[in-house]
């Protein structure tokens, strides 16, 4: 007689480390990393506390892996955003329109941005976190200005440009969206502020 194989205690049948990942990242989204507990990330995603660990670790653990992925998740839709070849300023139009909308987005009210929102606070005090954070700015960086360069080769934007000072700007208006989205700002204020930077880098349109 076959026995059957043991499964891991307290995990449930369907478990998927992506799905959990998702939902615990969802908890910190909401409350921050501190304010997030072990009981709330078991609730969050019907895993117990030893198969939280077996899974991901201990709690910083697993942030980290929230925060990597959402680190790569923003470098991969910006790098397809801007990737067509049309003018600069549709791309950063449809940069910001889609930032302003996934910003806006939350079960409990606007959450804005996860790297911006939960690392910004732990990154005083935690060198890993910090230097998440800074990659994750640095590649956004490094995407805007690869683009504005570009725009510049084609002729849509003059070759004087400081594409290296632009597209730290276009990565800071990015991030004040997502603030005044948890600030409570609505989606037409989001979409103002894409638009004016929009115009600061490409010049106002039909002038």
């Amino acid at each position: 007689m076959v026995q059957n194989e043991p499964r891991p205690r307290g995990r449930p049948r369907s478990y998927d480390p992506a799905v959990a990942l998702d939902q615990a990242r969802a908890a910190f989204w909401n409350t921050g990393y501190a304010a997030t507990s072990l009981d709330d990330l078991s609730a969050a995603t019907g895993l117990n506390r030893p198969s939280l660990y077996g899974a991901f670790g201990d709690k910083k653990a697993l942030y980290l892996k929230a925060l990597e992925k959402s680190r790569a998740e923003t470098t991969t839709a910006l790098a397809a955003a801007m990737a067509p070849d049309e003018h600069l300023r549709a791309a950063l139009t449809r940069v910001y329109d889609a930032a302003a909308g996934i910003y806006m987005r939350g079960d409990h009210g606007p959450r804005g941005c996860f790297l911006i929102g939960t690392a910004v606070t732990e990154a005083v005090d935690d060198p890993e976190i910090r230097a998440v954070l800074a990659a994750a700015l640095a590649e956004i960086d490094a995407a805007f200005e690869a683009r504005i360069r570009r725009a510049m080769e084609v002729g849509n934007l003059p070759l004087s440009t400081d594409a290296a000072g632009m597209a730290k700007v276009a990565t800071a208006v990015m991030n004040a969206m997502a603030v005044r989205a948890r600030a409570g700002g609505d989606l037409a204020t989001l979409r103002a502020m894409g638009a004016a930077v929009t115009d600061l880098i490409c010049g106002r349109a039909g002038r």
